[in-house]
């Protein structure tokens, strides 16, 4: 079973600005609520195939998931995390909207697993939540950037 959530939402810097930010998952410590961290496996320029290691408490639960990024275009980012349970795919979707102004568009769908797929409704409303803060802390720390 999968749950889609989008948030879209405008950020004070440019596109590219915010692009080279989010392209780094390891930011997002700072912007994702339910991040408590999230390391670079691999090493170099962060590129398609880079991978991060996240840990999260979810509905109060410890997961852990690798996610690799799968697009890296000017104005789009997409993550795809993975483990036994879930596939998490973030898709990051960013235009300018003024000199200094750009129009975020986050989608994140989740597809549950085995078992897991019985817990799509309590996840739903779960990641509601998380969907509204996310968007909030993304708006406050790319302001700051």
């Amino acid at each position: 079973m999968k749950v889609r959530i989008t948030r879209i939402f405008t950020v004070l810097r440019p596109a590219s600005v915010v692009i080279d930010y989010l392209k780094d998952f390891g930011h997002a410590v700072h912007w994702d609520p339910g991040t408590q961290s999230c390391r670079r496996v691999d090493s170099g320029p962060v590129r398609v195939g880079s991978v991060w290691h996240n840990v999260s408490l979810f509905i109060g639960r410890r997961v852990e998931l690798t996610y690799r990024l799968t697009v890296l275009e000017p104005g789009r980012l997409v993550f795809v995390g993975a483990n036994d349970s879930a596939t998490s795919t973030d898709d990051i979707r960013v235009a300018d909207r003024g000199p200094r102004t750009s129009e975020v568009t986050y989608q994140a769908v989740l597809e549950l697993h085995g078992l897991a797929s019985l817990a799509a409704p309590v996840v739903k409303i779960a990641l509601e939540r998380i969907a509204d803060k996310t968007a909030s802390q993304l708006r406050d720390v790319i302001g700051a950037l």
